[in-house]
């Protein structure tokens, strides 16, 4: 099926996206339009001498740890007010999103998702114009096997 420009992009609440240049072919993420900014799980974050900050990408938990140390250029910290309530201070990168048909350059806030249940968070700012996100779907775009609710069909 082709898309014509005045079409929307419909995403699921949430969807797999890619982060090319950082060399994360695939992470889980969740598409949160409360969110104005992106955030992506990482650890050890350090900064280096000529500006840039080292970290790893936390692509996965569970059942192996599966990481991806990234060097990039900041564009700025940002004090953030997550869910708990407690004001952060995070390192902000910009890098390429790739969701589905959608592929754009966007700011990701640096910061500790463990224990969560996506990698990623997608805020508003990451999203083009005009992008529709369903509640009730997700993986509209692929990327993982997804498993039947009991009493519900099974998602594509």
């Amino acid at each position: 099926m082709t898309r014509s420009a005045d079409t929307p992009v419909v995403v699921g609440w949430r969807e797999v996206v890619g982060l090319p240049d950082w060399g994360v072919p695939a992470v889980k993420a969740k598409v949160d339009t409360g969110a104005r900014t992106s955030a992506i799980h990482v650890s050890s974050v350090e900064e280096l001498s000529d500006g840039r900050v080292r970290f790893e990408v936390v692509v996965r938990e569970k059942p192996v740890l599966e990481t991806r140390v990234v060097e990039a250029v900041p564009v700025r910290r940002a004090v953030v007010k997550p869910s708990h309530g407690a004001t952060q201070e995070r390192w902000v990168c910009r890098t390429r999103m790739k969701l589905g048909p959608i592929e754009r350059e966007i700011e990701l806030s640096l910061v500790c998702r463990r224990g969560m249940l996506c990698r990623m968070l997608v805020g508003r700012r990451s999203l083009p114009e005009g992008t529709v996100v369903d509640p009730n779907r997700r993986y509209v775009h692929g990327g993982v096997r997804v498993k039947p609710r009991a009493g519900k069909a099974k998602e594509r």
